[in-house]
């Protein structure tokens, strides 16, 4: 489903991400672990095509993202409206919820069905609470985000990003600006995509949400993979010495070797 291939993405003279390739097959969810400054973010914005790289090929669902081949045989940049209709099948949650505070919950999830994929009120309205229905929120579909908390404000942009009914799911740290008791919550409903089938990448620092979910970590360094491969193993037994650096912050019942 996902196919990154020799990425490479600078700013400036630092360069960011340095040769970085992964697959993640259909269903899967891949984690990226890594210090902050790692490259990890920027590798999920280059999938969504917020960041432009330098060198190597994203393909999401068999398509080469940013650029469309040519009869004479050589490519053209996508355009603007390309990248755009290419982020209806590629949803990314941030670190910040990004709700609009003039808008229900309701509204809100509503909004992109309906003035984005043109559906019709009573459909969008029929997708915004079968979401709402599965993110556990339901019942608070007529308040406004400033009466939610950080946990429910999360679950609110989950499901306004589902709601685009995209093929991948990117989470870009979206547990790191919740409060420790709210972050269980936000957790549950990505292990439930996960049951449903949806192919993730994800950006946490949740080590002990690493082992329960993901199907592969990749740990990142210097915009570089240093390790790869399933959790058991990966975590467990990590076999570099910047692994098992990066994983004696953690605490997760003695699982990790140290």
């Amino acid at each position: 489903m996902i196919s990154v291939q020799n990425i490479c993405k600078s700013f400036g003279d630092n360069q960011v991400l340095r040769d970085l390739s992964f697959n993640v097959q259909k269903g899967e969810t891949a984690v990226l672990l890594g210090r902050s400054g790692s490259g990890k973010s920027t590798m999920l914005r280059c999938m969504n095509l917020l960041e432009h790289w330098d060198s190597g090929e994203i393909r999401v669902d068999g398509e080469v993202l940013g650029r469309k081949p040519q009869p004479n045989g050589g490519w053209r940049q996508w355009t603007g409206r390309e990248e755009a209709q290419a982020r209806q099948r590629i949803g990314m949650v941030f670190q910040q919820f990004n709700l609009f505070p003039h808008m229900t919950v309701l509204q809100n999830v509503m909004c992109g069905p309906k003035r984005i994929l043109k559906l019709g009120t009573d459909e969008s309205r029929e997708i915004a609470m079968n979401l709402l229905s599965q993110v556990g929120l339901a019942e608070k579909k007529d308040q406004f985000p400033a009466f939610l908390s950080g946990g429910q404000q999360q679950r609110v942009a989950i499901a306004r990003t589902l709601a685009m009914k995209p093929s991948v799911l990117l989470l870009d740290e979206i547990t790191s600006a919740l409060d420790p008791e709210l972050v269980g919550e936000v957790l549950e409903v990505v292990q439930d995509l996960k049951r449903r089938g949806m192919t993730m990448v994800c950006v946490t620092h949740e080590i002990s949400f690493a082992q329960d979910v993901a199907d592969q970590v990749i740990f990142m360094e210097e915009g570089r993979v240093v390790e790869q491969g399933d959790p058991a193993t990966v975590l467990a037994h990590p076999s570099t010495d910047r692994l098992k650096k990066f994983l004696t912050r953690f605490h997760t019942g003695g699982a990790i070797a140290r």
